[in-house]
């Protein structure tokens, strides 16, 4: 009997799942005896939004916008009517693509624009003009005309921005998507901000609808600008500074997008970032090698001509591997005498591998060693420093007073030095980089820099820092902390010279006139969140602070003290956390315009939230 009621069953349950309907009203009333009727409410309607979403393309859901939202932002009355041209070069443009892309400009929510598209497609694409004067003919927003001839992508757009008179300027590509906000997202910003000069967020998208990547980017940041056009698509910027800086230049055709960012955030008064994903980029086929280098060549170009209108003597080479990015390298203007200042107490093993690395690999010959006592209790030590009595650029200043506080162990031992920059430095430090020190030269030499970070490892080459990020947890922590040796990082941070809220004072450069002026390090902070507060105190004066991954040193973290493991030492870190919370609160609060507030702040890891 027992076989055969089994026997049954399994025949009654092998209908129900070749039927999908049965199969999943029974699961639904399964779902409903064990949860309740509130439970499978939720369960149910999430299953129809998942089916519903299969039904539609990533990047058809990413364009969507409900009644209500479209609703509310059509009826928005803004401060200001600005008509805003968008700018759209077109060159054999596949006809679907064209389509969707002035589709998703009629779709705008606000209305005062004008599409202004100039053609230079060869023969045989005469449905392109077809299809852009029948939108021309519904619409009187659009304007379209054929060139006689291909001048040339910068050319090109140059002859649609004649065309157009809106006082502010969007630049579209002919394949490319807008979000139905973009525009009304850039008016709340000119209107509330005065912007001159606007970028967004954005998104690649394959042929197939599919978003392949979102690139969450930062607040306007020269450095990380020099390193890589990260700004790229969205820009609007207003006719007054198209006047002032001008327009598409042809000798930069290939990186004129990247030679115009570069000119106008130069002379903008007021840039504005919107952190929302308003444009959509056509992820294209790779190009052939001959137009990669000559794509290359014109940023390189472009980033060269951008340092020299600003009096910066360099130039750029390619980061072989990493098409798009570039590192400047700045010329010394001087050999200043560099001050490393290294706080030490015991483990001589430590700090003798700290000087050897510095002494046999250092290729900068100006600099001097001030090492600060801290109550050693080790002979080693003492014996480490009687050997380096025979070197004339090291010598050992000694902390007298009980305890430690590394705010005023490094302040004693500025006092002691004589250099026009500062290196602070721990002892358990080794270096990698033989011309580190002008590595974070280049930078800590100009005026408008006032930190220089580098990127350091673990013993095992995982990432110990490549900068700090605020609002971590509540305050500030490490971004890419862990990340492999070889890892690119989030958009190949990892592998650019950078702007950022703070680096660590593990391996640190100020100019002393900067040190000088911001006040020192804080001595409330003891142990921790000192190089952070000092960063935040730079920054404050109007500096800024850059991390580069061209220098390299392995570090032993806190070997010399331990870490905050003991309960003593855990107290200390939160009474300090509590202070850098209240002392900073305002700033945090803001949040870090280095990392986007679309990534999460439970880790710096550029995880989505």
């Amino acid at each position: 009997m027992f076989w055969y009621t089994k026997g049954i069953s399994w025949l009654f349950l092998s209908i129900i799942r070749r039927n999908r309907g049965l199969y999943l009203s029974a699961r639904g009333v399964l779902f409903l005896k064990r949860s309740g009727i509130r439970a499978t409410f939720q369960k149910t309607k999430a299953y129809i939004q998942k089916q519903l979403n299969k039904r539609f393309s990533s990047l058809e859901r990413e364009l969507s916008l409900s009644k209500s939202e479209r609703l509310a932002q059509e009826n928005t009355v803004f401060a200001k009517r600005i008509k805003i041209s968008f700018i759209a070069p077109l060159y054999n443009t596949h006809e679907e693509h064209l389509v969707k892309m002035i589709k998703s400009v009629i779709a705008q929510t606000y209305g005062n624009w004008e599409l202004c598209m100039t053609d230079g497609s060869a023969e045989g694409h005469e449905n392109i003009r077809l299809i852009c004067e029948r939108y021309a003919q519904n619409d009187s927003r659009i304007k379209y005309r054929k060139l006689e001839r291909n001048m040339g992508i910068s050319q090109n757009s140059n002859k649609a921005i004649e065309m157009s008179d809106g006082e502010y300027i969007g630049l579209l590509e002919h394949d490319d998507a807008l979000h139905p906000s973009a525009l009304y997202e850039i008016m709340k910003v000119i209107c509330a901000k005065g912007a001159d000069f606007i970028y967004s967020d954005e998104a690649a998208f394959s042929d197939s609808g599919k978003i392949t990547t979102e690139n969450f980017k930062p607040d306007y940041a020269v450095d990380t600008l020099c390193s890589h056009n990260y700004i790229s698509h969205f820009t609007v910027f207003s006719r007054a500074l198209m006047e002032k800086a001008g327009m598409f230049r042809g000798e930069f055709d290939g990186s004129q997008d990247y030679d115009l960012v570069l000119r106008y955030t130069s002379a903008a008064s007021n840039i504005q970032h919107i952190s929302k994903i308003l444009y959509f980029h056509r992820k294209r086929a790779k190009s052939d090698v001959n137009k990669k280098m000559n794509v290359l060549s014109a940023a390189e170009n472009a980033i060269e001509d951008h340092l020299k209108r600003r009096g910066i003597a360099a130039h750029v080479e390619s980061k072989i591997g990493f098409p798009g990015l570039y590192k400047v390298v700045y010329e010394l203007t001087d050999s200043p005498l560099v001050s490393i200042i290294i706080p030490n107490r015991n483990n001589a093993p430590l700090l003798r591998k700290c000087l050897s690395s510095i002494k046999e690999k250092t290729t900068y010959d100006n600099y001097e060693i001030i090492i600060v006592e801290n109550n050693s209790t080790d002979s080693a030590v003492f014996t480490l420093y009687k050997e380096l009595e025979r070197y004339d650029n090291i010598r050992v200043v000694y902390w007298k007073e009980k305890g430690f506080n590394y705010s005023k162990i490094c302040n004693m031992g500025v006092r002691y030095s004589k250099g026009r920059q500062l290196l602070f430095l721990n002892n358990d430090i080794e270096i990698i980089t033989p011309n580190w020190i002008e590595e974070m030269l280049m930078y800590s030499q100009r005026n408008d820099v006032g930190a220089v970070g580098i990127k350091l490892y673990f013993s095992n080459r995982s990432i110990q820092h490549a900068g700090v990020v605020l609002g971590i947890e509540g305050t500030a922590g490490h971004i890419h902390y862990g990340a492999s040796y070889n890892s690119a990082g989030n958009m190949g941070k990892l592998h650019i010279a950078q702007n950022i809220s703070a680096v660590t004072a593990a391996c640190m450069m100020v100019r002393r006139q900067v040190f000088d002026e911001v006040g020192f390090f804080e001595p409330e902070f003891k142990a921790s969140y000192n190089d952070v507060d000092l960063c935040l105190k730079i920054r404050k004066a109007g500096y800024l602070v850059v991390w580069t991954p061209y220098a390299e040193a392995y570090h032993l973290e806190s070997r010399s003290r331990g870490y905050n493991t003991t309960s003593d030492k855990k107290r200390h870190l939160a009474h300090e956390m509590d202070l850098f919370k209240e002392k900073w609160n305002k700033v945090i609060a803001e949040g870090d315009p280095y990392y986007n507030c679309n990534y999460s702040l439970e880790n710096a890891g550029y995880s989505g939230k």
